[in-house]
């Protein structure tokens, strides 16, 4: 079109420049182009002052515009070609923009135009093409990149799945790789692309075991390959390749072209050794832990049997209730002995060692087979404390260790109990359902001084009475005081008299829904 009227009078632009006259007329060129399925705008001129153009304005644009950010048909619409894209300025476009308004003459071209979106610079090339009419410049553009674009996306994919790709050329030996294969193997791109087999030098002795033999028949008889081996990179780090190889084959079935896939499985190598590992450690804790069970088991069986439950000893009838706190160790810091002694008479034990676990447990069996010992060569019981109070002070594997311990001994002759203390709780005394704590003679818990002082008292048991030794774990709660918590076990040991056993529905009573804190160890005597 060499043939073009000047524009007529112009009027007001939205920035505040004038726009060519013939804006009525957009409406029937927006039908136009709503027609088309490429790119497509009217482009009307901005003046100046001096009736030259300034910029050029999208007056009506293509429903399926798409310009470089991304911007679609009517986003187009009413924006300045030079605020938009302001890299046009002076480019070869947009001379051929001006002197196709000026000239009449159409203008081709390509545009290579770098714009940056989100901080990132997007460099694209174009083929526009603008023909002058009267309203202005009706402009096409298709996109020349896109396959620029999608090799992009694969070089992404590949480098965030550390994958690359390689073909082979057999017919022509001529090889090319991505550049993540670069990376894969440790190998400068200036050095470019080797074939498999050279690849190949780099795994350790055992990994190219076999790798002849299944090259051989990939490129002989176009068998596929798929193995992972290992990689060792020229300053020694060690990779975890698979290697996937397919051929493909001519009319005579003969390859002539490798299509490889390399995949970096050194990440997931190494978690599957950590996995690995961690399983074993699992297993050996798992050992350790039965290992622990049996020996708590024989410990128990040995120290402090508890498989009956109810004792009869010289009249009485006593009820046993031992739960250890610590979870996987039926034993702990507290302990009992129900025991008949060589001259008739019962000996009864409650004892606390303090702490849990093998430690605390060791400590117990000491006192309990030496005060169990003593008892039997008939040492009077607050002699006995004297010297258990002397092995733990002098106990150089056990430093610092402290118990608690009530211990009586009942002669069947007399009904009367004789007992003694070391720092423990009283015994509850229960006669015609009144209960009563005994007095406690003077004694200080094993194992605080040298020089302790340890005296016993005496009680006369009534047929009917009952007689409660227990440790502070089956009345303790955080914070309440030991009067309080006293008071209640005083109250709630009535309650439960002639249930059986008598212990299971004291302790479920005491301890609650919140469980136990601490072990319990308790002795329920009746005569």
């Amino acid at each position: 079109m060499t043939d073009r009227n000047r524009p007529v009078k112009p009027g007001p632009s939205a920035d505040g420049g004038s726009t060519a006259a013939g804006t009525a007329q957009e409406p029937v060129v927006q039908d136009v182009l709503d027609a088309s399925l490429g790119s497509m705008a009217l482009l009307e001129p901005v003046l100046g002052a001096h009736d030259e153009v300034v910029d050029f304005r999208f007056a009506a644009v293509s429903p399926h515009a798409v310009d470089i950010a991304g911007r679609c048909g009517a986003e187009l619409l009413g924006r300045s070609v030079l605020e938009t894209y302001p890299g046009v300025a002076g480019s070869e476009l947009w001379h051929g923009y001006l002197s196709a308004y000026a000239t009449g003459v159409r203008y081709e071209g390509e545009l290579n135009y770098q714009e940056v979106a989100a901080g990132i610079p997007r460099l694209s090339r174009f083929k526009v093409r603008a023909v002058p009419t009267r309203q202005g410049l009706v402009v096409s553009w298709a996109r020349l990149d896109t396959h620029e674009r999608k090799q992009r996306r694969q070089a992404l994919i590949q480098r965030l799945g550390k994958t690359g790709w390689m073909d082979h050329d057999l017919v022509r030996d001529e090889i090319t790789w991505s550049q993540e294969v670069y990376a894969i193997f440790g190998r400068a791109r200036s050095l470019g692309p080797v074939a498999l087999h050279d690849l190949f030098v780099q795994a350790p002795a055992d990994d190219r075991e076999g790798l002849e033999v299944e090259l051989l028949q990939l490129v002989g008889r176009g068998e596929r390959m798929d193995r992972t081996v290992r990689i060792v990179l020229p300053g020694g780090e060690v990779r975890h390749v698979r290697v996937v190889a397919e051929a493909q084959t001519d009319a005579h079935g003969d390859p002539v072209e490798l299509q490889v896939l390399f995949q970096d499985l050194t990440a997931a190598k190494q978690y599957e050794q950590q996995l690995l590992e961690h399983q074993e450690t699992v297993l050996a804790h798992q050992g350790l832990l039965a290992a622990e069970r049996d020996l708590a088991a024989r410990l128990q069986n040995t120290l402090l049997p508890v498989s009956q439950r109810v004792l009869h000893l010289a009249g009485l009838v006593i009820d046993v209730a031992y739960q250890p706190v610590q979870e996987g160790l039926n034993l702990g810091g507290d302990w009992y002995s129900a025991v008949e002694l060589p001259d008739g008479s019962v000996l009864l034990v409650v004892g606390d060692v303090a702490g849990h676990g093998l430690d605390a447990v060791a400590t117990m069996a000491l006192l309990r087979f030496t005060a169990k010992g003593m008892a039997i060569t008939g040492t009077p019981l607050p002699e006995i404390l004297h010297r258990l109070n002397t092995l733990l002070l002098h106990a150089s594997d056990r430093p610092y260790s402290t118990a608690t311990m009530i211990m009586a001994c009942y002669r069947p002759e007399t009904s009367r109990l004789t007992w003694v203390q070391a720092g423990h709780l009283p015994p509850l005394l229960v006669r015609q359902g009144e209960a009563r704590y005994l007095p406690p003679p003077a004694g200080i818990l094993l194992g605080a001084t040298d020089t302790p002082r340890y005296e016993e008292s005496t009680v006369d048991l009534l047929p009917g009475d009952e007689l409660l030794l227990y440790t502070d774990g089956l009345i303790e709660n955080p914070g309440e005081p030991l009067d309080t918590a006293l008071a209640r076990l005083a109250s709630a040991v009535p309650e439960h008299q002639g249930e059986l056993p008598f212990l299971d529905g004291l302790v479920r009573a005491l301890v609650g829904p919140a469980g136990r804190r601490d072990d319990i160890c308790a002795l329920h005597v009746r005569r």
